[in-house]
Parts: structure tokens; sequence; C-alpha cells
């Protein structure tokens, strides 16, 4: 069993290693817009399939690097989420400016040695697998695996219990434990009316937690004055949403 959940581990990794190659390219050639998008989600599912995966050779090094390139980009990604909201508030100026210089940005991103770290630790990822199996260093990994995944439920579980949750971690929390059931879908840990629950919070957040970081930056920022009443009302709003969301999704991880 553990061979088979190894193999399906560097199938994994494999299939993301074609996906951030891919992106790099995107980026160096600017291509599109959605390509810092896809790199940062490509990052975001590598890191969830190695979140389980601690302890075994190349790991600590593969997560660090994976971190890394998500700290160069947040900031990146943040400003073209932002410059969107403000064309869609018709404020295209303040727009225009947050997205001067993409193509040299995006380009930085793609020659960046965060980047090519990154990519040369996923290159030899496998081969580092593939020697600790041989070295009997890798036993019962899908039950190491399958006991994680358990304890990242269960910390959802409590956060959504607690009266006083903290809307930041939850986000996170319902990030990994999402993506972890799409990086291990054999171990059954979700089924697709939980997962779409779960999406449908992590949007949910993640829409409280852009207008947030927006009015924040307005207090420094002057060109966002114009938009700082319509983002207190939605900010509002979209608490109140989310907390209802998180309600349903409590209701449905006690039918798991």
């Amino acid at each position: 069993m553990s061979s088979a959940m190894l193999d399906h581990v560097i199938a994994q990794v494999l299939s993301l290693q074609v996906r951030l190659l891919a992106c790099q390219a995107r980026l160096a050639a600017d291509t599109d817009s959605e390509a810092l998008h896809d790199l940062r989600i490509g990052v975001r599912r590598l890191r969830s399939l190695l979140r389980p995966l601690r302890e075994l050779p190349g790991v600590d090094q593969l997560e660090a690097a994976a971190q890394a390139l998500g700290t160069l980009t947040t900031p990146l990604r943040d400003r073209e989420v932002l410059a969107a909201q403000l064309f869609e508030r018709q404020q295209t100026a303040a727009a225009q400016s947050r997205l001067a210089h993409r193509r040299q940005t995006f380009a930085n991103v793609a020659a960046s040695p965060e980047l090519a770290r990154l990519l040369a630790i996923v290159d030899a990822f496998p081969v580092f697998l593939r020697a600790a199996q041989r070295q009997g260093l890798i036993r019962r990994l899908q039950q190491r695996i399958d006991r994680r995944l358990g304890k990242q439920w269960k910390q959802l579980r409590e956060a959504l219990e607690d009266p006083a949750h903290d809307r930041h971690r939850l986000r996170l929390l319902i990030k990994r434990v999402r993506y972890a059931a799409e990086a291990y879908p054999q171990l059954q840990h979700s089924n697709p009316r939980l997962q779409e629950a779960l999406k449908r919070a992590q949007g949910d957040l993640g829409t409280w937690h852009d207008l947030l970081q927006w009015l924040l930056q307005a207090e420094q920022q002057p060109d966002l004055a114009p938009c700082v009443s319509h983002w207190q009302t939605q900010q509002a709003m979209a608490e109140q949403r989310a907390d209802a969301t998180l309600e349903r999704l409590q209701v449905r991880l006690a039918q798991r």
C-alpha cells in the first residue's frame, strides 16, 4: 500500500512540475493575465501534497522553497486583484498605476532565484523518494498521510466550534483541508458536497479578506479614497455572508 501511495505522490509531483514549468513560460512571455495566479495555485497544491509528508527526505527543502516563492508572489497577486477591483469601480488611473511594469514583473518572477530553486528541488524530489523507499525509510505511508489529514479536519472542526473563531485562521484551515482532500482523493476524507461547501466558504472568506485589506491600504494610499465608502458597506455584508456560510459548513462537517 505504501508503494501505491508513493507512486501517487510522485505522479502528483510530476504533474505539478509540468504545471509550474508552463506557468514559468507564460510569465516569461507575458502571454496572459492569469499566469501568476495559476503559478500560485500550483504552488499551493504542491504544499498541500507535501504537508502530510513532513519528515520524509527532501520535503523540508521543497516546502521551504515553495514558501519562499509564495512570499515573493503574494504582494504581486494582491496588487493584481486590487487593480481588477479598481477597474470595476471605474478608477482607471489608480488601477493602471498598479499594473505598471507588469511585463517586467512577470519576467522577474519567471527568472527569480525562488522559482529556479523550487523547480530544481521538484525535479530531484522523486529521486529522493525512490531512494528513501529502497532504504526502507518509507513505511506505512498511507496510514501516516491518513492520520495527518484527519488531524487537519479535527483542527477545522474545533476552530468552527469556537464562538470567537478567527476568520483569518479559518480561511487557512479551509484551504488546507480542501486542497489536501483533492491531493489524496483515495483516502476519502471528503465528498463532492463537502468540497463544494469548503470552496464556497473559502470564496466568501476570501472576499471578506480582500475588502479588509483594501480598507487598510486606503488609510495609506489616497487614490483609494473614492472606494472606501463602498468597500465599508461591502465588507460588513461580506462578514455576515461568510459567517452564514461557515455555519452551513459546520453542519456539512457534522454529516461527514
